[in-house]
């Protein structure tokens, strides 16, 4: 396994976000982390990627355990993220963005090509719509060559033709470089198409793993998340 999560815990106050879960991630897998509003997917993306602490438990990747190192630290072993909203640079073009992270301009330029902003390079990076910006963001995460991606809700605020090209991007890279994904989504039409398991939560705990056909039979995970009447 390149991810192992066990036994995580982590408090807000009072409130349990996070509440023992575990979960592991198969190297070179597309894994798909679900979940109603509130049950915990991007408080444990946050664990994982070293910005917040968990208050019990243990996260390994690649069988070293990282959940006290910082993010800077676990980014640099290979393990990145992307956030909801994008954290790109209005005011620097989409080339330096992507510069911040490595000065390789070859390699920017190839990923750019990649997602299809080859020619926004000497744009200003405030011009591009949101779809674009997360597309950059995607991009800018790759610079470091890594071998596990977080993805957090990658598909919001993007419009079809954008998420269908981002997930082509994902698969390409999973078939071409072997690089590994887990992403937290609410599409379930991307969920059951693009990942090989998936990972239910539900009020701070996982209540469920498998595939996703296993998934889309359990009854407790209609109960919990999908309902009767959901497009799966």
């Amino acid at each position: 396994m390149i991810l192992e999560v066990r036994d995580v815990v982590r408090r807000f106050g009072g409130v349990r976000a996070v509440d023992g879960a575990s979960l592991d991630v198969e190297e070179g897998s597309i894994t798909a982390l679900i979940g109603p509003n509130g049950a915990g997917k991007s408080t444990l993306f946050n664990v994982v990627s070293g910005f917040l602490r968990a208050e019990h438990g243990t996260v390994r990747f690649e069988g070293k355990r990282i959940d006290r190192s910082p993010a800077h630290r676990i980014a640099r072993g290979g393990l990145v993220r992307t956030f909801q909203m994008p954290r790109t640079l209005a005011r620097l073009s989409v080339l330096d963005n992507m510069l911040l992270a490595a000065q390789r301009p070859e390699r920017a330029r190839e990923l750019l090509a990649l997602v299809r902003l080859e020619s926004h390079a000497a744009d200003y990076a405030g011009v591009l719509s949101g779809g674009q910006r997360k597309l950059l963001d995607f991009a800018r995460v790759l610079m470091a060559e890594p071998r596990l991606v977080l993805l957090d809700e990658p598909m919001a605020g993007v419009n079809p033709a954008l998420g269908r090209q981002l997930v082509e991007h994902v698969l390409q890279l999973r078939r071409d470089a072997g690089t590994t994904f887990l992403f937290v989504e609410h599409d379930m039409d991307v969920v059951m198409e693009a990942s090989d398991r998936v990972v239910v939560m539900s009020e701070g705990r996982v209540i469920a793993s498998g595939t996703p056909a296993e998934i889309r039979a359990d009854e407790r995970v209609v109960d919990a998340y999908l309902g009767t009447s959901a497009p799966v």
